[in-house]
């Protein structure tokens, strides 16, 4: 005998996470800080050891307080999720019912097509540009009576472009205003452009916005799983009905509290992280790979029907790295050694050719 089972799950991919490295080589694949976690952090949660077999806080008051305090918001608009992805998560159950569409760029975060199916709507994917950007316009011509939900990933991954301040202000606008236009800002504190739009004032002039953060990449918490939604009052109110109860943990939330505490000293390692992926770029664009101008922390080659055979080539040389088969690869900027072995695994393509030849 079958056990029943949901029948729309056979559409939905299982989540890939990135490939785990060998010892001794570079594990670029996850977009993860690759720097330790900072003694303050590590002493927050020391101190949190001794109280794990009570419940963590669910309104996590001194972490939405302290959120609350950085953006000038009230923190009834704050809620809490492991980790980003699970707020999207949240986000998409509490505003799309079965049948919905949730419209976002593709390619874009992996997740998403998942994210949307499992909640039982229709993902509406909207083909990115010739330069691997949002294509705004298209985005606004595909918006149906059934459209709920639009993601708009800022800077977008795995392509590490940006959408423009004005452009986005406009397409907001555009946008009904009973459909919720959710800015993911997951990788915003690598952007180092002049022109992106800031989701949060975004926030604070529309009524029909909410922003995604996380704790995953810059705060370098991966492994903790915490991330934030900042949204309209009556979404952040179904954001907590939806929401996992207890799923944002207190070692998590004190890691939070403390990272936010030292964001001076994770400065530093941003800009080092920053460094390393124009380094990166700057290297494999004069090499003649077909790299994408990045602000996240990496680099996208836009290698179509090589991406198989690079994915091979960088393993050989010790780099472990996330391929999307006929897209492309996504390389995540590490440290100083880690971008020499990328370098030195993909020399220039003239070289590569002739020794192939």
């Amino acid at each position: 005998m079958t056990l029943h089972q949901r029948p729309s799950l056979q559409d939905v991919p299982a989540y890939k996470q990135g490939k785990p490295a060998p010892a001794g080589a570079s594990k670029l694949s996850s977009n993860e800080s690759p720097h330790a976690p900072l003694p303050s952090v590590i002493s927050s949660i020391q101190e949190g050891l001794g109280s794990i077999h009570r419940y963590p806080s669910i309104a996590a008051p001194q972490l939405t307080g302290a959120l609350a305090e950085q953006f000038g918001i009230a923190p009834e608009h704050i809620t809490l999720g492991a980790g980003s992805v699970e707020v999207a998560a949240q986000i998409i159950h509490a505003v799309a019912a079965e049948g919905d569409e949730v419209m976002y760029a593709w390619r874009s975060f992996e997740a998403y097509p998942s994210l949307v199916r499992i909640a039982g709507a229709t993902p509406v994917e909207v083909p990115l540009d010739a330069e691997s950007r949002h294509d705004l316009p298209a985005m606004l011509e595909a918006i149906t009576e059934k459209t709920r939900l639009i993601f708009i990933c800022n800077p977008n991954n795995p392509t590490g472009t940006v959408v423009e301040a004005e452009a986005l202000d406009q397409f907001i606008n555009a946008v009904p205003h009973d459909v919720l236009v959710v800015v993911d800002e997951a990788y915003v504190h690598f952007d180092r452009s002049a022109v992106r739009a800031d989701g949060i004032e975004l926030f604070r002039k529309y009524p029909h916005v909410a922003v995604l953060h996380t704790f995953s990449k810059a705060y370098g918490l991966a492994g903790l799983r915490v991330g934030y939604a900042i949204s309209p009052l009556e979404v952040a109110a179904n954001l907590r009905k939806v929401a996992v109860p207890f799923g944002v943990s207190d070692l998590a939330q004190r890691a939070a509290v403390a990272s936010l505490a030292a964001i001076d000293e994770l400065a530093v390692r941003i800009e080092e992280v920053v460094a390393q992926r124009e380094r990166m770029y700057e290297s494999l664009a004069q090499a003649g790979y077909p790299v994408v101008k990045s602000q996240a922390n990496f680099v996208w080659v836009d290698a179509g029907e090589d991406t198989m055979k690079l994915e091979e080539q960088l393993a050989a040389g010790g780099v472990v790295v996330r391929a999307f088969p006929g897209d492309g690869l996504r390389i995540s900027s590490g440290t100083e050694e880690d971008v020499d072995r990328v370098l030195a695994a993909l020399p220039a393509l003239a070289s590569a050719e002739a020794a192939t030849a």
